[in-house]
């Protein structure tokens, strides 16, 4: 019976880049793992480990050695192996040197295309240490890495510099060289509370050992769970509620081996600013964890993680506190200083900044949104006035210090800033719903004058871009026209809006004739929001070929074509289903060949 011990494997680098951490991690996984399948080597479970610096494999019960195995050989067809006289051709000969043989020791395989000769070869399965280094080594320039470098005077590439290889089976180091580093028994714990080499016996040992002496705790999803207990902890005893995003928290945890929470606080004052402004420069700059009172409201508290057990965990909370400061206090000069100015204020600055030089600029974009999404709100019941000065007004926040410095406050901004102004609180909620959805599964607007501004918007785009000729190609999409389409129809259909889908198209270009020089444009986007739409119906189970079907006749509206969908899926569930569209589609075929008017 074949033994096996547990492998494990470590690659002890600088600090890796956290956004990047959990994807090296996987892939490194899957490609060893692959590497151990192709060997024929057997193993149980595999266990990953990812930290700032090291990335780990734990592979347990691996087997040390190959099991022996036989393999066949084919050679030349029986038929041109022998001659008449059943002497053997060059071909048989050739083939039985190549196997260490003579034509008369090879064995002949028979199937239902005929007979080969063939040798069986019997193959001693390899020691484990032996094929370990290369599969290490192919997992490792499998990674996914856009960018590799180089340090010192190596010529080993890798997203970041290597300073260790642990590499052990059992009680043996696996011999071998990886990206200029010799593999050996040790590993190193925390930076500053463990910098000293920490000696691995047993492969089973390595996580235990290194949370226990190094201070690191080398699972991330352990280490996850231990930063969202304690914030959700240093939450409550402050009296509040964590803003917990899984994509900070996984930041958080990529940059930190052994996780201490520290509460900090900033001045009252700061909480006049719009809150989306500072959460943001908490999140995306600071890495700090937000809390909320029970009312929903935003503290003037925040939580970090230090990577580090400080005996004076005050001196790390004012040292954060003092690095937000500032940020917050750029904030709310920004906030103040846009407060000088109304949103139609900026209308003018917007013939400055240029859409695309073909359909000109964000001012001439904005007079022909603001025109259609008066059209459609005519047509859905909206205000049509309201509609119009929203389309106006729905990119001037870019021009604002606040969108200037948070690029993602854009919409958000222009809400806070309609409401200061005293807009009416339709026109200011349609200012952020003017961007909606961002992306697939995103909610849409709800508001007459945000649906009406958001269709307006991405039918624009989507006509005037097919209009100077720059459709999609391939996975080539710059002005995310797909994205658009689909939100256009998700709009439409979810919100039931009995819109003529061509008179609508038609409308759009017509604004743009001066600008775009293709011809037949609505048709082109007409069948391209249907291409889109096949995807989305096909989503929802609704084959190509009812589909097709439907939208042969044309439908004028969305929510008519919606409902034939209906009436023909339940129309195909009938029993007479079958024989009645071949009937039908026999009778179009004899009423085809008649010269009469039917």
């Amino acid at each position: 019976m074949t033994s096996s011990q547990d492998l494990i494997f470590e690659l002890g680098t600088e600090e890796l880049p956290p956004v990047a951490l959990k994807k090296l991690s996987a892939a490194l996984e899957a490609e060893f793992v692959a590497g151990l399948k192709n060997a024929g080597l057997d193993h149980g479970k595999v266990v990953s480990y990812a930290a700032p610096r090291r990335l780990a494999l734990l592979v347990e019960g691996l087997i040390t050695r190959q099991p022996d195995r036989k393999t066949e050989k084919r050679g030349p067809a029986v038929q041109a192996a022998f001659d008449t006289d059943g002497n053997p051709s060059k071909a048989a000969e050739g083939f039985a040197r190549s196997c260490g043989t003579t034509v008369d020791q090879l064995d002949r395989l028979k199937t239902d295309k005929g007979e080969w000769l063939m040798y069986q070869v019997e193959e001693k399965g390899k020691a484990a240490a032996e094929l370990l280094p290369e599969i290490a080594e192919t997992a490792l320039n499998r990674l996914p890495i856009p960018k590799r470098m180089r340090w010192g005077s190596s010529d080993a590439q890798f997203v970041r510099p290597v300073h260790w290889l642990l590499f052990k089976q059992g009680s043996d180091v696996i011999p071998c060289r990886l990206l200029d580093v010799d593999a050996g028994e040790l590993s190193y714990g925390h930076r500053f509370h463990h910098p000293e080499a920490l000696q691995i016996d047993e492969p089973s040992s390595y996580a235990d050992k290194l949370d226990s002496a190094g201070k690191v705790i080398t699972h991330f999803e352990a280490r996850r769970d231990n930063i969202k207990s304690q914030v959700e902890n240093a939450a409550e005893t402050l009296g509040g509620r964590a803003d917990i995003d899984d994509a900070l928290l996984d930041e958080v945890t990529a940059l930190n081996e052994w996780p201490i929470a520290i509460t900090g606080s900033f001045e009252e004052k700061y909480l006049e600013v719009p809150p989306e402004a500072l959460i943001l420069t908490m999140k995306k700059n600071q890495k700090y964890f937000p809390l909320f009172d029970a009312d929903g409201k935003l503290m003037n508290h925040f939580i970090t993680i230090a990577n580090i057990d400080s005996p004076k965990p005050e001196v790390i909370s004012e040292g954060n506190e003092r690095v937000i400061r500032p940020r917050l206090a750029d904030a709310m000069f920004f906030w103040e200083q846009d407060g000088k100015q109304k949103l139609e204020d900026h209308i003018e600055s917007l013939k400055t900044v240029v859409f695309q030089k073909d359909l000109g600029s964000m001012y001439d974009k904005s007079t022909r949104v603001a025109a259609l999404a008066a059209w459609i709100a005519e047509r859905t019941g909206a205000d049509s006035s309201l509609a119009k000065r929203a389309g106006m007004l729905s990119r001037c926040d870019l021009m604002t210090n606040v969108v200037g410095e948070f690029a993602d406050m854009q919409g958000i901004m222009g809400r806070y800033q309609a409401l200061r102004d005293g807009e009416p609180e339709e026109l200011a909620t349609a200012m952020e719903e003017f961007y909606l959805p961002r992306y697939s599964g995103d909610r849409l607007p709800q508001t007459p004058t945000g649906i009406a501004l958001a269709l307006a918007e991405k039918t624009d785009t989507l006509c005037g871009i097919f209009g100077i000729g720059m459709k999609p190609t391939g996975d080539k999409d710059p002005f995310a026209l797909r994205r658009a389409a689909l939100g256009a129809l998700r709009i439409i259909r979810e919100h039931s809006l009995t819109l003529n889908i061509r008179e609508f198209l038609d409308t759009a270009v017509a604004s743009l004739q001066d600008r775009i020089t293709g011809d037949n444009v609505a048709c082109d986007v007409y069948s391209f929001l249907m291409e889109r739409l096949k995807v989305l119906l096909a989503d929802e189970g609704v084959s190509s070929q009812l589909f097709e079907s439907v939208v042969a006749v044309k439908p004028r509206t969305l929510p008519d074509l919606d409902a034939r969908i209906q009436a023909v899926s339940s129309f195909l569930e009938l029993p007479e289903a079958e024989a009645l569209a071949a009937a039908n589609k026999r009778i179009r075929n004899i009423l085809r060949k008649s010269n009469d008017e039917i």
